[in-house]
């Protein structure tokens, strides 16, 4: 072999060696990051304020407090199915080991739920029933939610009940909750009213759309052809609201869900009459507990007092936490004093006398 060949060979093998212990380096730098503690948090939109507002903080600090060196990756979709799952396979990608999922879409998960499963990945269905292999479900009874609101509406309207005509304004037909808000609230009203007059599912619980819809039933029905509207969360509640306020009309019963802040100083200024209030912080709280005793291999049964059953799996540990009826007698004893609002934040200027009239102030 001449020296010129020589060098060709050493070189070549120098490069490979090269390209080896690259290659090495690498491979050890994936397991590193697999080994990393890490927790995914999907949230399914901003529309409604509580996500951003109160569910993302404090699952965030609740892990935190748990698990102090652990990686959080959060992510909202925009009420994008799409986008969610471009979320989800981002997370596995990266290496996460558990994963919070309030899903877009939840009968849209399954196949990325087994996938995730397959790989060793924990889910945790939060607030919505994710199709496909969850390993938990925290939520609410949302039937009984239903049921609660349908009983705020009746009362509200008293002894007119028997004779009165209803619109109903549902949430979403991709979240799973809103069919359970719907079939609860039928339960309390059908046949305790007269008849439901106009109903409508929302898509993207959206507040403007659920205004459109409210108008289009007013024209519909005229002005004086309904006498309350149930509406399934407080952000739709504040569209069926401002379409009633065009139209001039008044003193007609509006419940909502969720005692977002604007919901609560509808309440207090009387053009709302009631919210459900759902203890976010609980819910919250558990979720993290699981997901970090998940990422940690342990025992969830101190976490879960329930069973569930989907459509893609049974017996799926759960916990089910119970709401209350917030109407403008019990905001203090019920969301103030839980400290979730401050007077401050609800009696502002503009709610200043509406709230010493409520006894807020």
């Amino acid at each position: 072999m001449n020296s010129t060949m020589r060098r060709v060979v050493i070189g070549t093998a120098a490069i490979s060696m090269a390209l080896s212990v690259a290659a090495c380096g690498e491979a050890g730098s994936d397991a590193a990051d697999s080994d990393k503690k890490s927790i995914g948090i999907l949230l399914p939109e901003n529309k409604t304020t509580r996500y951003e507002t109160f569910d993302r903080p404090l699952m965030e600090k609740k892990i935190k407090a748990l698990c102090s060196d652990c990686e959080i990756s959060y992510n909202n979709a925009n009420q994008e199915t799409e986008l969610q799952k471009k979320q989800f396979d981002a997370l596995i990608t990266k290496g996460v080991k558990v994963i919070i999922l309030d899903a877009v879409d939840a009968t849209a998960t399954k196949s990325w739920v087994d996938a995730a499963a397959k790989k060793g990945v924990k889910v945790v269905a939060y607030d919505r029933l994710a199709e496909g292999d969850v390993s938990a479900y925290i939520s609410y009874d949302n039937e009984r939610i239903g049921e609660l609101q349908g009983e705020a509406v009746l009362q509200a309207l008293g002894d007119k009940a028997k004779d009165s005509e209803l619109v109903m304004i549902n949430g979403s037909p991709t979240d799973p909750n809103a069919a359970l808000f719907k079939k609860g609230a039928h339960t309390a009203l059908d046949g305790k009213v007269k008849k439901i007059v106009y109903e409508q599912d929302i898509p993207d619980w959206s507040p403007d759309e659920a205004n459109k819809k409210m108008a289009a039933a007013i024209t519909t029905l005229g002005k004086d052809g309904f006498d309350a509207v149930y509406s399934a969360n407080d952000g739709m509640a504040g569209g069926i609201i401002t379409a009633l306020k065009s139209r001039g009309i008044k003193d007609v019963p509006v419940g909502g869900q969720d005692s977002e802040l604007a919901g609560l100083q509808r309440i207090v200024a009387g053009s709302q009459t009631f919210t459900i209030y759902k203890g976010i912080k609980p819910e919250a709280e558990r979720t993290a507990e699981i997901a970090v005793a998940l990422l940690n291999g342990e025992s969830i049964d101190e976490f879960t007092e329930d069973k569930v059953d989907s459509k893609s799996k049974k017996g799926i540990p759960s916990q089910l936490f119970d709401a209350k009826v917030v109407t403008k007698d019990n905001i203090k004893d019920t969301l103030i004093a839980d400290k979730v609002y401050t007077v401050d934040q609800i009696c502002t200027a503009e709610f200043e006398a509406a709230c010493k009239d409520a006894g807020l102030l």
